[in-house]
C-alpha cells in the first residue's frame, strides 16, 4: 500500500476490518488482536498509529516485524498467518500487518481466550459464534449434537418406526436394533440422549427444545414489508408437519387456475410449485439453527421471499449456488434424514432446478441476497 492509500484508511478509523495499534502495545494485545480478526473476516493493523488516528511511527522496524511474526506464531493457537509491509507516512514509519481470514478457526490466544471482531473492537466469543465457527470449519456439525436436556422419552418412537418402514423398508425388532439405527442416523447419542436432529425429525415437541425451528409464513397484499401482513401464520411442530403446513399455506395464497383436460378439472398454479417446495427444503435443510431466529417466507404481491437464517456455509458463494456448483452441507444430518424421505437430491441442485424452473415458466430472474445474519432467496410472481 502506499503512503495515500494508507492516509485514508486512517482518516476513516478504526473498523471492522481495521485497528491501530502502538508500538509498545503488549503481546497479549497483539495476539488478541490477530485471533480476532483470523476467526472473523481478516483485517489489518496499523502499528505506529495511535487510537485517535495519529501517526507515531516505529522505533525499529526489524524489532517490531520479527515481535509480531513471534505473536502470531507462538502466543496463537493454531498459528495465525500474515504478511507485513512497511510504508512511510510523514517521514514516520509504519507497519501493516495483513491478517486473512483463518483456514483453521477457530483461534485462539496462548491464555485461551476466543476473540471475534464486532464493529471495532476485539471481543471474547459467545457461545453461539463458536458453534458457527466450528461449523463453518467442518470441525463439529450442529445438528449432530445432543440436546443435555432432553431424553429418549422426548423422542416419537412409533414415529420413527414408520419412518424406517417407509423409507428404508426395514421392521425393527428389539430395542438394541431400534437403537442402534437412531445412532447411525445421529438421532441418538451413545449416552441415549436425543440430538438436534433426532429433536427436529422425531421429537414430541421440537420448540421446547429448539424454539427458533419454526417458520413464520406471512402474506402481504403490496411490495414493501411495513405493510401489515393480510394472513400471518407460525408453523411448528417436527420438519415433516412444517413442510406440510407452509406447503398449505402457499397453497392457500397463490393464484391458481382451474382447466379442464380430459373431462378432469386440473390446477395450475402461477409458480411451478416444484420450485416453492425445494425453497422450503433449502431453508429447512441449510439454515443455521445456531440463530434464535425462525425462517421467514413472506408472498408480497410481486414476490416470494424465503429468509433463511445464517450466512451461506464455508465457501459457498452466491454465484456458485446458481451454477449448481456447491454442495457443501451445514447440517448434514438433516440433510440425510431429507434424503431418505425423498424430499431431496443428493446433488446439490436444488438452487439450479428453482432458477430453471421459474426462468421456463415466468421469464423471469430469481434473485439472491445475503446480509450479515440470513440469506434470502426472491422468487418473482407474474404481473
Amino acid at each position: 500500500m502506499n503512503e495515500l492509500e494508507i492516509k485514508e484508511l486512517i482518516a476513516r478509523g478504526e473498523g471492522y476490518h481495521l485497528e491501530f495499534k502502538e508500538e509498545n502495545e503488549s503481546n497479549e494485545g497483539f495476539a488478541k488482536t490477530l485471533v480476532c480478526f483470523t476467526n472473523t473476516d481478516g483485517g489489518k493493523i496499523l502499528v505506529g498509529i495511535d487510537n485517535n488516528g495519529n501517526t507515531k511511527g516505529v522505533s525499529d522496524i526489524d524489532k517490531t516485524m520479527l515481535r509480531i511474526d513471534d505473536v502470531a506464531i507462538n502466543r496463537c493457537e493454531n498459528p495465525v498467518s500474515i504478511l507485513q509491509e512497511t510504508v512511510q507516512i510523514d517521514d514516520k514509519t509504519i507497519v501493516i500487518v495483513n491478517v486473512p481470514k483463518g483456514s483453521q478457526r477457530p483461534y485462539r490466544t496462548k491464555s485461551g481466550n476466543y476473540y471475534v471482531r464486532s464493529t471495532n473492537r476485539c471481543r471474547q466469543a459467545s457461545r453461539e459464534e463458536l458453534l458457527r465457527i466450528f461449523q463453518a470449519s467442518e470441525s463439529l456439525y450442529y445438528d449432530e449434537l445432543p440436546i443435555s436436556r432432553s431424553g429418549m422419552s422426548d423422542l416419537n418412537i412409533d414415529r420413527f418406526k414408520i419412518f424406517l418402514k417407509d423409507s428404508l423398508n426395514v421392521n425393527v425388532n428389539n430395542d438394541d436394533e431400534l437403537k442402534n439405527y437412531l445412532i447411525n442416523f445421529h438421532l441418538l447419542a451413545i449416552d441415549n440422549t436425543p440430538t438436534v436432529t433426532g429433536i427436529l425429525f422425531f421429537g414430541a415437541e421440537p420448540q421446547k427444545f429448539l424454539s427458533a425451528a419454526r417458520i413464520i409464513c406471512a402474506f402481504i397484499n403490496g411490495n414493501d414489508l411495513s405493510i401489515p401482513p393480510d394472513d400471518k401464520k407460525e408453523i411448528i411442530g417436527t420438519i415433516s408437519q412444517i413442510i406440510e403446513d407452509t406447503e398449505r399455506f402457499l397453497i392457500i395464497h397463490l393464484k391458481e387456475k382451474h382447466q379442464i383436460k380430459d373431462f378432469e378439472p386440473e390446477t395450475t398454479f402461477e409458480i411451478p410449485f416444484e420450485s416453492l417446495r425445494e425453497a422450503v427444503f433449502n431453508a429447512i435443510a441449510h439454515r443455521d439453527y445456531t440463530i434464535n431466529a425462525p425462517v421467514r417466507i413472506i408472498i408480497f404481491s410481486d414476490r416470494i421471499e424465503v429468509h433463511s437464517p445464517g450466512k451461506l456455509p464455508n465457501t459457498v458463494t452466491i454465484d456458485s449456488i446458481k451454477v449448481g456448483g456447491s454442495h457443501v452441507l451445514r447440517n448434514p444430518s438433516i440433510y440425510n434424514i431429507l434424503v431418505k424421505m425423498g424430499k431431496v437430491t443428493d446433488l446439490g441442485s436444488g438452487v439450479r432446478r428453482i432458477i430453471k424452473l421459474i426462468q421456463e415458466y415466468i421469464k423471469k430472474d430469481v434473485d439472491f441476497k445475503e446480509t450479515d445474519s440470513e440469506f434470502i432467496l426472491i422468487i418473482p410472481r407474474k404481473n
